[in-house]
This record gives structure tokens, C-alpha cells and sequence, in this order.
């Protein structure tokens, strides 16, 4: 049973542009459906953490919105933050999922008991997860990845009856 979910977010929760405006200012585009199933997720009692290489003030702000607990910005080795908090939560990578899309991912990706990549994933990274999902990242990745966990831990009555 998959109990943690990780999460990269340039090119997963967001498309992967990096919008900065005149005044510096950094823009992202999260989507909201993957928000629902992240907050429902926790709300199960599950856990969920943002692992990303980039440092950014939206993204401490999205965390917290959703209700994530477990974020690590700024990160260069994602596969040791992954298992550093595998260990403190008492999980092994067979309880742990992860999702993304290009290199950097690949080591945290290949630990993962469950693996998953956007479908603009990059091809070595398509090569190597147990699963492409049929969206790009920030269009519904997430929420696809989520949906397929909830199934497979077979947990969907207890997801759909938050909100039905």
C-alpha cells in the first residue's frame, strides 16, 4: 500500500514554464483538480511531500494551502531527501510514490516502489516509471497519478465520501 506520495513541481504540479515579471516577480500555474485529490489524499491520512530542485516563495505558499507537510526546496540530491524522510516516517520504498519528468527525478524516481511521469515526461524518464500518465504536467498529472493510487489501495469509497 502506497502511504506517501512525492511530488517534483516544475513540470508535474506545474507545465513547466517559469513566468517572472517585470518586477521579478516568479508565476506559476497550479491545477486545482490536483490540489482536490492532494488535500483528499492527506485528508485520508496518507502523506504527501514536494520535492523540488528550484526555490520559490508560490511554491511554500501551495504547500501550505494543500496542507503539506513535508517540503524540501532547493534540493540537488532528491533520491537522499527521499529516503531520509522515508526513514523518518518508518516507510519502505514500497509504501512511497513518486512523480516526475526529467533527470533530475531519475534516482528518486527509481527508488519509488511506484513510479509515474507526466506524458511530456522526458524519454528517459518514460522509459524507466511503472506508469506514463495520459496528461502533461499541471494539466491533471497529479490528480491522474492520485486516482490511480486511491484504486489500487483500494480506498476510493473513503476518497469520494468526503465530498459526496
Amino acid at each position: 500500500m502506497i502511504k506517501l506520495i512525492v511530488l517534483d513541481v516544475d513540470g508535474c504540479l506545474t507545465n513547466g514554464d517559469i513566468i517572472y515579471t517585470s518586477g521579478g516577480d516568479e508565476i506559476k500555474h497550479f491545477n486545482v483538480k490536483d490540489g482536490l485529490a492532494i488535500s483528499s489524499w492527506i485528508k485520508m491520512g496518507f502523506h504527501a511531500a514536494i520535492i523540488t530542485g528550484r526555490e520559490s516563495k508560490i511554491v511554500e505558499k501551495r504547500a501550505n494551502e494543500l496542507g503539506i507537510k513535508h517540503l524540501f526546496q532547493h534540493v540537488k540530491d532528491k533520491e537522499s531527501a527521499l529516503k531520509e524522510l522515508a526513514s523518518k516516517l518508518g516507510l519502505k520504498s514500497y509504501e512511497v510514490a513518486v512523480i516526475g519528468d526529467d533527470l533530475n527525478d531519475y534516482k528518486m524516481l527509481k527508488f519509488a516502489g511506484r513510479s509515474f511521469t507526466p506524458k511530456d515526461g522526458v524519454k528517459e524518464v518514460r522509459e524507466l516509471v511503472d506508469t506514463v500518465l495520459s496528461q502533461n504536467g499541471g494539466d491533471g498529472a497529479v490528480r491522474e497519478m492520485i486516482d490511480i493510487l486511491v484504486d489500487e489501495n483500494d480506498a476510493k469509497d473513503e476518497f469520494l465520501s468526503m465530498w459526496m
